[in-house]
Parts: structure tokens; sequence; C-alpha cells
């Protein structure tokens, strides 16, 4: 009877030991996609400012990561989803670039997004790939607090970055696009003094 059980023992720690071994390797495929997020550059950039060197597409998550853990904390938002819509809202470029609206029409850039995104999300254990779908189709819905929150935290880290480059001596008449459209689409009243800070220091 005991070396049944223990047969048994072997056989499951076997088992778990292999679901481990396949997770990992899932996962850090998943890791080696989100990576080539830093070869990534902003083309909004390039295009407006004719930067040779600009910002990754991975430092602009990361900054708007840190902005949206912030205020989130500060409001009264789900913080971890926040955060987590922060990481995951420009992943899709990491497969398919970044393009800007005048690349290509709204609704041909969602479906090729929501296409890498899918295909991004398969190389993770089935559990967190459809929490992080979620999380994506919230984000992409703009309909909940949270979403629109990062919309326009999306638009004010863009507007702070804008400001940075001003100093830095890039032409001020090249970045009004970027400020105009930052506080356009910024609806938030605290959002909104924010982004005044921004652009007065």
């Amino acid at each position: 009877m005991f070396e049944n059980q223990t047969i048994m023992l072997f056989e499951y720690q076997n088992s778990l030991v292999l679901v481990f071994y396949l997770d990992v390797l899932m996962i850090l495929e998943f890791l080696q996609t989100v990576v080539n997020l830093k070869k990534i550059p902003r083309q909004g950039w390039i295009d407006k400012l004719d930067l040779k060197e600009p910002e990754s597409v991975a430092d602009h998550t990361y900054s708007l990561a840190m902005l949206a853990m912030i205020i989130s904390d500060l409001g009264n938002y789900d913080s971890e989803k926040v955060i987590k819509m922060a990481l995951l809202h420009d992943l899709a470029e990491s497969k398919i670039g970044d393009f800007t609206p005048d690349d290509i029409e709204k609704s041909e850039k969602e479906k090729i997004e929501n296409k890498a995104f899918k295909e991004i999300l398969s190389s993770l254990p089935d559990s967190l790939g459809k929490q992080y779908q979620v999380i994506w189709e919230e984000y992409v819905e703009n309909k909940s607090k949270e979403s629109q929150l990062l919309h326009q935290l999306d638009k004010l880290e863009m507007a702070l970055q804008a400001r940075i480059y001003e100093k830095q001596g890039y032409s001020k008449t090249k970045l009004e696009t970027f400020f105009h459209t930052a506080e356009s689409e910024i609806t938030d009243s605290d959002l909104k003094e924010l982004f005044r800070q921004i652009i007065q220091r």
C-alpha cells in the first residue's frame, strides 16, 4: 500500500513540475515580447519633431504606470486595475509597432491591435490571459471610470513628455499639436490642473 502511495505521490509531483515548467516557458515567451517594447519608438515624436532617438513605447508605459499608480491611489479608483491597464494598454505595439492617427483609420488600428493582443496573450496560462483580455477590452471600450481615467492620463503623460522636449530646445510650434490634443481630451478637473502646471513649468 505504501509503495503505491509513494508511486502516486511521485507521479503527482512530476506532473506539477511539468505544469510549472510549461508555465515558465510560456511566461518567458510573453516576456520576450514585452521586452520588445524597449525597441519600439513612439512614432509621433519622429513624425512631428523628426527625432532620431525618441522615447520608446516602454519608456512611455513605465511613466504612465507610475502616473496611474499615484493618481488612482489618491482618488477613488481600483488602483490595481488602473496600473495593469496602463502596463497592458500599448502591449500590442510590441508586435505591430506604433501607429499614429495619421497612419491608419481608428477602426483598422483597433482591429490590428486586438488581433496582436490576443496572439501575445496566447503565450500566457489561460487564467492570466483571460484576466488581461478583460482588462484590455475594458480599456478599449473606455466606459468605466478606471478606463476613462487612464485614457486621460495617457494624454497627460504625452503632454509631460512634450514639455520635456520643449525644454530640450525642440520647436514649441511643432509641439503645439500634442498640447492641444491633451488639453481637449483631458476632462477631469484635477487632471486639467495638473496639465496646466505641466505646461507652465
